[in-house]
Parts: structure tokens; C-alpha cells; sequence
């Protein structure tokens, strides 16, 4: 359904362009959930706005975004338009900011509803209570008139989603829509984006930095580190065999069977920065399992088995001795 091939956002001017995407290439079947993984900064959520061209007004994005067999990086706005909301949703992180303060929910879903249906004035009111229902909220038909600051942070997102979803979207990109909700509202979220995912055939892409929330939700993994995607296979083998060392120590850095008043582990060093990126692997100031070539050339993805690609010349697995 969705297939990106090669692509590159990079922002600044040619003297000084900083790279946040580096030749990124993944697809998304249909109804499948897709997890993009990584720290902060690592280019998750770039990635999706380069995806649906919301990048473009202050970068520079090369590459294709074949949706359908067509190439939304080279469409129009009016083009792009059409597809965003309707074919392609998005629900962005911290829906406190991405929401209108000054408007309320019901006009801010009626906006989705009139750009990209053909429904009455009273259809889009009774579908918009229908879609504040389908994601959990009660009394949705005295909800309509409420603003965004008149909802919990859960609610909130609840909202997000119907807007994403008022059009029945194919896609739903997904930007983190867990963050800053406490652990119970997080499950309800995760589990509603599910439900919907297989009632609707819905394909998804969830950026998330919680592989544990990749575990539950996803049927394939994306490791992304320093705008490129270091491992991808099934959420199951990423999960049990890591092979990428980055991948290992994120995998290592859950909080799980931790004796009392011990110390957490925690991958050493900070990702590198936009304007001072190694020559080599990105990750190779950061690898305990580093090699003298990985400081002077980049590794590119490579099949690793029957299921998995992983961009490393020295991959590892948990057990390895230099994995520390």
C-alpha cells in the first residue's frame, strides 16, 4: 500500500544543509501495523511529516512516497490535499498543541468531515457524534460543544483520533499518541487503535520510543538511529533476537526482572546532532561492539536471515561477550 523508496529530508542551504532523514526505504502492507523505534532526535516523526510532504515548506525531501503506485513527493499541494485526511491520517504527538484551543472538538472534526466528504450539515454532525463515541467518550453528543481544554490528556487524544479518523482513512500515521498518559489510558489508547486497525483493515505506522508498546501493538519493527534505519523485521525476532547493537540496548534498557535498588542500564553518550554526524555508522561513537572500519564507512541495510535486515558490519547478539 504505502512504499518508500530512498527517502532523504535535509533542511538549511546547501553550504550548511542538515540531514534528518538519510535515505530511508521501508513499505506498509495493507492492514499491517508498522513500528518505528528510537530515542529522541533519532528522525521518527520527520519521517511521517516527510511522508505526507509537511516538510517540504522548510526542507528539502528526495526520494519517492509511493502511495497507490503514485508518487506523493512530487505532487502539488491541491494533489496532496486530497490524499491528506481522507486516504492518509495523522495523529501528532501532544494533542494539547495540535488541537485549536479556540475552537471546540465538534467543529474541529466537522472541519475533516466538509474538506474531504460530501455529507449534509446534520450528517456531519451525527457522524461526528458517532466518531466521539467510537473512540470511547461519553455523552458524545454533549460533548460537541466543549473545548479542547475542557477534556483529561486521555480525552484529548481520544479526540485526535476521531478527527484522524473522521474520513476512514487506508493509513493512519501514528506520532506517538501515548506520551505524557498515565499507564492505564496508555493500554485504552494502544488497545482502540487496534481495534480499529483490524475493524477498518486500517494500515498504521505507530512512532514510539516504548518497545513495549511496539510489542503489543506491532506486527513489524523499525529501528531508526540518526535519520536511518538500522534493523527491520518481525516485531517477534527484533524482540527476541536483536542483532543491531543499538537495537540490543534499547532492548536492554526496559526495566524488566531488575533486583532492588540496582542500577538501570542505559545506553552511554547521547545521539549525534543534525550538524556534526559521524563519517561512519552514526552509532559508532556509542558501540561497545565498534570496529575500526565502522568509524569510516556507513553501513546499508543487508538481509540477515529469512526475515530481517539489520545495517551493521559487526552484528551481535544479547549473549555476545562486547555487548556490555
Amino acid at each position: 500500500m504505502l512504499d518508500v523508496r530512498n527517502l532523504s529530508t535535509s533542511f538549511g542551504h546547501d553550504t550548511e544543509k542538515l540531514l534528518a532523514i538519510d535515505d530511508v526505504s521501508f513499505t506498509v502492507a495493507p492492514g499491517e501495523i508498522l513500528g518505528l523505534v528510537g530515542e529522541s532526535g533519532s528522525g521518527k516523526s520527520i519521517t511521517l511529516r516527510s511522508i505526507l510532504g509537511l516538510t517540504k515548506r522548510y526542507g528539502q525531501v528526495e526520494g519517492k512516497v509511493l502511495w497507490k503506485n503514485q508518487n506523493m513527493n512530487i505532487m502539488k499541494n491541491k494533489e496532496l490535499r486530497r490524499i491528506r485526511g481522507s486516504e492518509i491520517a495523522m495523529i501528532f504527538q501532544e494533542p494539547m498543541s495540535s488541537l485549536n484551543p479556540l475552537l471546540t472538538v465538534g467543529l474541529q472534526i466537522d472541519e475533516n468531515l466538509k474538506a474531504h466528504t460530501k455529507l449534509s450539515r446534520s450528517a456531519r454532525k451525527k457522524r461526528s457524534i458517532e466518531l466521539l463515541d467510537l473512540v470511547g467518550i461519553p455523552s458524545a453528543a454533549d460533548r460537541l460543544d466543549d473545548y479542547p481544554h475542557q477534556f483529561s490528556g486521555g480525552m484529548r487524544q481520544r479526540v485526535m483520533i476521531a478527527i484522524a479518523l473522521a474520513s476512514e482513512p487506508e493509513l493512519l500515521l501514528a506520532d506517538e499518541p501515548t506520551t505524557a498518559l498515565d499507564v492505564t489510558i496508555q493500554q485504552q489508547i494502544l488497545d482502540l487503535i487496534l481495534d480499529l486497525s483490524k475493524n477498518m483493515n486500517m494500515s498504521v505506522i505507530m512512532v514510539t520510543h516504548d518497545l513495549g508498546v511496539a510489542a503489543q501493538t506491532c506486527d513489524r519493527i523499525a529501528v531508526m538511529y540518526g535519520g536511518k534505519l538500522v534493523e527491520v523485521g518481525p516485531v517477534r525476532e527484533i524482540l527476541r533476537n536483536p542483532q543491531h547493537p543499538y537495537s540490543i540496548g534499547l532492548l536492554r534498557s526496559v526495566p524488566e526482572d531488575v533486583a532492588p535498588r540496582s542500577e538501570l542500564y542505559s545506553l552511554p553518550g547521547i545521539p549525534p546532532s543534525l550538524a556534526d554526524r559521524p563519517k561512519g555508522c552514526c552509532f559508532a561513537p556509542r558501540c561497545p561492539a565498534a570496529m575500526t572500519k565502522c568509524v569510516t564507512d556507513r553501513p546499508e541495510l543487508q538481509q540477515a536471515g529469512n526475515s530481517c535486515s539489520v545495517a551493521c558490519f559487526n552484528p551481535q547478539t544479547i549473549t555476545s561477550g562486547n555487548i556490555a
